[in-house]
């Protein structure tokens, strides 16, 4: 079945099983592997995606179900900036790396929804990203930065 996916702002025509996950379409089909698979469960946040503006765990969402929407991965990401990716650097927020695109797929999206937030802001919305090196601090002050608040 022939299914039409907008993904990073480029339009693609897919033969997939509309069944199929958005993940596997992303990194197998379209050669986009920044979102990883973690636990396959939607726990772990590790393959987080845009899907109209706001993160999901793609290893859940059927590719059918994102058909007609907007999906933006961590590479169209870089497309439009890097404020986030450098604060991630300067804030030395990544060790491994495995869950850094997923950790700001989810702060694009909490930062467009809120430009300046606060600590509890940000540990909420990177509530369903696991961060297994254990770097939650420098990635709340990663995004404090790129937020243009005083890190301290």
């Amino acid at each position: 079945m022939a299914l039409t996916l907008e993904v990073n702002g480029e339009t693609h025509v897919l033969d997939v099983p509309p069944t199929r996950r958005l993940l596997n379409v992303l990194r197998d089909d379209l050669a986009l592997t920044g979102a990883k698979l973690g636990c396959g469960e939607g726990a772990c946040g590790a393959c987080a995606v845009l899907l109209d503006g706001r993160p999901v765990t793609s290893c859940l969402i059927p590719v059918g179900a994102a058909e007609g929407r907007t999906v933006t991965t961590i590479e169209g990401l870089a497309r439009n900036g890097r404020a986030l990716e450098e604060a991630f650097v300067a804030e030395d927020a990544l060790q491994c790396g495995f869950c850094t695109p997923g950790q700001i797929v989810s702060a694009t999206a909490l930062l467009v929804e809120t430009p300046t937030p606060t600590r509890e802001q940000i540990r909420t919305a990177l509530a369903g990203n696991l961060c297994r090196c254990g770097a939650y601090p420098k990635i709340e002050r990663a995004i404090l930065r790129a937020s243009g608040q005083v890190v301290v």
